[in-house]
Formats: C-alpha cells, sequence, structure tokens
C-alpha cells in the first residue's frame, strides 16, 4: 500500500518515514509517483491547518493517490506569533536553514532572555486519492528560542528551540527517538497513525 508524502524538503520525509513505520505502508514521494520534481503547492493559507490541508489536496488531486501532507512552524511569543505559517519563508524565499535562524535571533535581540518563549506547531492533513481531506490533527511542543544554535541533530528550527522539560537541550540535541516522543510533528502524526493503520489493514491505501 503506498502514501504520497506531500513535501519537497528531505528532512520532513526521513522524519516522516520514522513516525510512519507502519507495516505495510510503503511511503513515496513526489517524484516516485510520477510527478515533477519542481512540483509544489502554493501555501496561501492563514493558518497551519489551511496550509496542510492544501498541500494534501493538491498532491492528492495531481498524483491521485493518498497523500499526507504537514505544516510547521514555530511561533515566538514576544513576536506576536512570528514567524508562524511564514516560517520557511521569514527571511525570503531562498533562504537557508541557517538565513533564517540568523533572521529570527536578528529579530529577538532586543528582547529579554526571560521572555522568549515559543511553540513549535504542526498539523497534518490527510487527502484521499480524490483530492478530499479526510482527517487533520495537531501537534504543539512547548519551549524557548536560545540565543545560539546548538545541536546537529534536526533541521529548520530545531537547533535554537530548547523544548521544556528536556534539560535545556534544544531539539537538535535530541536522539531521534527522543524527538519523535516530544515533537510536535511526532505528536501530530501519533494522533493520525490509528486512521493510517485502518486504511492499509482494510488494504485501502
Amino acid at each position: 500500500m503506498k502514501l504520497l508524502i506531500a513535501t519537497n524538503n528531505p528532512g520532513k520525509i526521513k522524519e516522516l518515514e520514522r513516525l510512519l513505520n507502519l507495516p505495510g505502508l510503503e511511503l513515496v514521494s513526489a517524484e516516485q509517483a510520477g510527478l515533477s520534481a519542481d512540483f509544489d503547492v502554493e501555501e496561501t493559507g492563514r493558518t497551519f491547518e489551511e496550509n496542510a490541508v492544501l498541500k494534501a489536496e493538491g498532491y492528492a488531486s495531481a498524483s491521485r493517490m493518498w497523500a499526507l501532507a504537514d505544516d510547521s512552524g514555530v511561533a515566538v511569543d514576544a513576536l506576536g506569533g512570528e514567524p508562524g505559517v511564514y516560517s520557511k519563508r521569514y527571511a525570503g524565499l531562498e533562504a537557508s536553514d541557517t538565513d533564517r535562524i540568523r533572521f529570527l535571533l536578528e529579530k529577538l535581540q532586543s528582547v529579554p532572555d526571560d521572555q522568549l518563549q515559543a511553540q513549535f506547531v504542526a498539523v497534518v492533513a490527510l487527502a484521499g486519492p480524490d483530492g478530499k481531506v479526510v482527517e487533520t490533527q495537531p501537534g504543539i511542543c512547548e519551549g524557548r528560542i536560545t540565543r545560539h544554535a546548538r545541536g546537529t541533530n534536526g533541521f529548520g528550527y530545531d537547533p535554537i528551540f530548547e523544548i521544556n522539560g528536556q534539560n535545556g537541550r534544544t531539539m537538535a540535541e535530541l536522539s531521534s527517538l527522543e524527538k519523535d516522543t516530544v515533537s510536535h510533528r511526532g505528536q501530530a502524526v501519533a494522533s493520525i497513525r490509528p486512521t493510517l493503520l485502518r486504511l492499509v489493514e482494510q488494504h485501502q491505501l
């Protein structure tokens, strides 16, 4: 049974492959599904859920396959929830992870250390081959932004997001197993996993 992962982000694909370790479920990329290498869906939503739904619908409709999409990002309290849904584009469309981290830290230079609270937010959306979304699930991880990047096991803003209750470690300092347990994406995928398992068992995927 095949499930299209609706993203071109290799870090997300690798993480979702690990999180969606279901017997009988084969995860495929857009290219493996026959879509063009540059296929993408414009993220015009104002919330993580709206963007996840847009991506799931777009990939499913184009491939005529079941598709799982996620939209995620970091929301910093002192910035009124920024970068939020614009996390990927915060420092410009062509920015690298390093560029985004540098840009966010510059925005927070004048914010006191005790006011750097933030949340990692994710929403996953599952769409059927007809392009209609059948379920969405959210995940939230509480923490704070650090002044300097730490750790190498992650991508995006992971190196500057210190997780509450993890002994001062950033998301990028956790092992993959630890990250899967506490991360925003791990929580969201765990919530939608029973639906995927049911579809596999019923041979609908």
